[in-house]
């Protein structure tokens, strides 16, 4: 029974998340669906991370078990096709070894999360950044940011129902961007880690604009990382801006794709 990857990118906003739920339009549901129109009775797909109501991917991995040989190229027609009119769209298609895994296989995982400053309502962008009317200091986010980098237990900045073994993680980066956006700016954060506690981003990222709004100082975020309490955690940011942008394997199974 050959295996197969998938590079998958979707707008999360009609979605409930990713993870299959009960009475509930999901990602995972959308494209579990898609391959049933291909192979009946397929059993359920594994991603490499369970993202939240609202939130988007880029490069999303996925994998499946088919009983047909597929062409990688025909398989990601097909469900492009069978997806219509979800906004889900199947970049690539790679046959894998049975033992790969798109979750426990992967050594990496980036995120993107996208926030605009200006006094505006958004239009064409709705859903897809977040909206705050007040300018940000990056300089200022850049330096809070700096203590969360390493090691650290992040249990400031991990939601309540997140189901992680331990609150210990790696962050192997963090950087901010900034460029022109009509009516204001925008401000980008890259987040990059082998794996991330539930709503961690959005936690950082939450503190972080209160940074940048000078509501706090940029060494408040080390302590609040050094306390180790959930109660020391800024605001956690809307869904709207975040963004799976890419997942890392040993080998990338989409090189030749």
């Amino acid at each position: 029974m050959p295996r197969y990857a998938l590079k998958i990118e979707y707008q999360g906003a009609p979605f409930a998340g990713w993870q299959r739920q009960r009475d509930q339009k999901t990602v995972q549901g959308a494209v579990e669906a898609a391959l049933a129109k291909l192979e009946p009775g397929l059993g359920s797909i594994a991603a490499a991370g369970r993202t939240d109501a609202g939130v988007h991917a880029l490069g999303q991995v996925a994998h499946c078990d088919l009983t047909a040989d597929w062409d990688p190229f025909r398989l990601s027609e097909a469900l492009n096709y069978h997806l219509k009119p979800d906004p889900v769209a199947i970049l690539a298609v790679a046959v894998v070894p049975e033992d790969w895994h798109a979750r426990f296989s992967a050594i990496r995982r980036e995120y993107l999360f996208r926030v605009v400053s200006r006094r505006a309502p958004l239009t064409h962008d709705r859903g897809l950044l977040w909206r705050v009317p007040h300018p940000l200091d990056a300089d200022a986010m850049r330096e809070g940011a700096g203590a969360l980098l390493g090691q650290h237990d992040f249990t400031t900045f991990r939601s309540v129902m997140c189901q992680a073994d331990s609150p210990i993680k790696t962050l192997d980066a963090i950087d901010i961007e900034t460029r022109d956006y009509p009516g204001g700016r925008e401000y980008r954060f890259t987040l990059r880690a082998r794996s991330f506690l539930h709503n961690q981003v959005r936690s950082i990222v939450g503190t972080l604009e209160r940074v940048g709004a000078g509501a706090w100082p940029p060494e408040r975020v080390a302590d609040a990382l050094e306390s180790a309490d959930r109660a020391a955690c800024g605001p956690v940011a809307p869904p709207d801006g975040l963004y799976l942008t890419s997942v890392g394997y040993p080998e990338d199974p989409f090189k030749s794709a």
